[in-house]
C-alpha cells in the first residue's frame, strides 16, 4: 500500500515538473499624466496562447511606498492601476497562474516573473521641495493645503500645486492660493471640489530663480481629514441632588452628529490652593463602568471644564481634534486657559492648567456618566451601535458631594 502511494505521488509530481509555466510577457508601465496614477498591462505567454483545457490568470505584485510593503493582487484581466510616488522608485513583476485538467484540478504558478522597475525621474533642484504637506478638512465645509518651504529654498520661488482625482479628466491647478509673507504656503479647495473616499493625488512643484523646483507627490482621501468646529455653547451647572451638570451642543458644520467622539478635560482646585488630577483616558466599552472615582471634591473645591470632538473610528480611519472649546468653571462662569506660549486669562481665577481627560462617544440617548462613590447602576451599559438619530445636546454628570 505504501508503495502504491509512493508510485503515485512520484507520478503526480513528475506530471508538475513536466508543466513548465512561462511568465507573462510585455510588461509595460503608461502613465497617463495623473500625478502618480499609472496603468500597468501585460500579455500571457506565448506558450499558452493556444491551450484551452486551462484557466489563465495572473499575480500582480508592485511595491507600495506609501505603505513601504508589496501589495500583490491575483486578477485574470491584463491590466491594472495602481498608485505610486512618482519621486520613488516604480517596481512591478507579475506571475502566471494556471488552473484546469492540465495541472490536475490545482493552481499553478510560474516559476519565474517578468520584473520592471523604472526610476524616478530626477527633476528639480535639491533642497527645494516644499515640507510637512498637510490638508485639513475644515467641518467637512471646505479643505485647506498647507505645506512650508525648504530652507535651502531659493528666494523668489514659486510653489505650484495640482491635483487629479477620479472624477476629473486631466489634472488641474490650486483653485485658491494660501499666500503667508507674500509666498503662496498652502491651498484652498471650496465646494464640492475634492470628492471624499476616493484617492486625491497632489503634486506640488514649481520655479526659482535657480532652476525648477524639486516635485513632491501626495495621495491621500479628505474623509480621514476631518477637524470638526469647537463646540460653541458649553454650560455646567449645579443640581439640586448634589451633582454638576456639564452639557454642550454639537459643533457647527456638515460632520454627522454620529461620527463624533468627544474628550472632556477638567481642572480641580481644592480650597488650599492644592490641584487635585487624575487622567483617565476611556474607550467606549469601559465609559460608563470606570467613571465612579472621576469627580469628587469638596464644597469649596473649583472645577474648570473644557470639551473637543474628533471623528470616531467607525467613520473614518483617522482625523484632526477640533479646538478646545473656551473653559467653563464652578463656582464661576467662565475660565478661558491658552496652552503654554500664549497668555492666561480668566475671570474669576487664572490657574486652569491641571486637567484631567475623559473620551466620551455618542448614544442613542445624551450621554450622561455618573460619578457615584456607590458606583453605578447596573443596567448602565455604554452601546457600540451608532444611533440613527444623534441628539445635539450632550450631558455629563459629576457628584458634587464632599469626600
Amino acid at each position: 500500500m505504501l508503495f502504491l502511494l509512493f508510485v503515485w505521488l512520484s507520478h503526480f509530481i513528475q506530471c508538475f515538473l513536466s508543466l513548465a509555466v512561462d511568465p507573462p510577457e510585455n510588461l509595460t508601465i503608461l502613465d497617463p499624466g495623473h500625478l502618480g496614477s499609472l496603468q500597468i498591462h501585460w500579455s500571457p505567454p506565448a506558450s499558452l496562447l493556444n491551450m484551452k483545457d486551462c484557466h489563465k490568470r495572473f499575480q500582480l505584485e508592485y511595491f507600495n511606498t506609501y505603505e513601504d510593503q508589496w501589495t500583490i493582487i491575483r486578477t485574470s484581466k491584463r491590466t491594472y492601476s495602481a498608485q505610486f510616488d512618482l519621486g520613488k522608485q516604480v517596481q512591478v513583476r507579475v506571475y502566471t497562474l494556471l488552473k484546469g485538467s492540465c495541472t490536475n484540478g490545482s493552481e499553478v504558478k510560474s516559476a519565474r516573473y517578468t520584473e520592471l522597475i523604472k526610476e524616478p525621474t530626477s527633476t528639480g533642484l535639491v533642497g527645494t521641495a516644499v515640507q510637512d504637506f498637510v490638508c485639513v478638512f475644515h467641518r467637512m465645509e471646505y479643505v485647506e493645503c498647507k505645506w512650508e518651504r525648504d530652507p535651502k529654498q531659493p528666494a523668489n520661488s514659486l510653489p505650484t500645486l495640482y491635483f487629479w482625482h477620479n472624477e476629473l479628466e486631466q489634472t488641474e491647478e490650486c483653485p485658491k492660493y494660501i499666500i503667508s509673507n507674500g509666498i503662496r504656503s498652502g491651498c484652498t479647495f471650496t465646494g464640492k471640489s475634492l470628492p471624499d473616499f476616493t484617492d486625491i493625488n497632489f503634486c506640488v512643484n514649481g520655479s526659482s530663480p535657480e532652476g525648477p523646483m524639486k516635485p513632491s507627490f501626495i495621495t491621500l482621501q479628505i474623509q480621514n481629514h476631518v477637524k470638526p468646529a469647537a463646540t460653541q455653547i458649553l454650560q455646567l451647572q449645579a443640581r439640586p441632588d448634589t451633582q454638576l451638570e456639564l452639557s454642550w451642543e454639537s459643533p457647527a458644520g456638515k460632520v454627522p452628529k454620529n461620527c463624533l467622539e468627544w474628550e472632556v478635560e477638567h481642572s480641580e482646585e481644592g480650597p488650599d490652593g492644592n490641584h487635585l488630577s487624575n487622567v483617565i483616558i476611556l474607550s467606549s466599552l469601559s465609559l460608563l463602568r470606570t467613571m465612579e472615582t472621576l469627580l469628587s471634591i469638596s464644597d469649596k473645591s473649583r472645577i474648570c471644564v473644557r470639551v473637543r470632538s474628533k471623528m470616531h473610528k467607525y467613520c473614518a480611519n483617522e482625523g484632526f481634534w477640533s479646538d478646545w472649546s473656551v473653559w467653563t468653571c464652578y463656582p464661576g462662569n467662565l475660565c478661558v486657559y491658552f496652552e503654554k506660549g500664549f497668555a492666561n486669562q480668566s475671570l474669576q481665577q487664572q490657574n486652569c492648567s491641571i486637567w484631567n481627560r475623559t473620551t466620551l462617544f455618542h448614544k442613542p440617548s445624551p450621554v450622561t456618566l455618573y460619578a457615584a462613590a456607590g458606583g453605578l447602576p447596573s443596567q448602565q451599559r455604554p452601546m457600540r451601535k451608532q444611533p440613527e438619530q444623534v441628539p445635539t445636546q450632550h450631558h455629563c454628570l459629576f457628584l458634587l458631594k464632599p469626600k
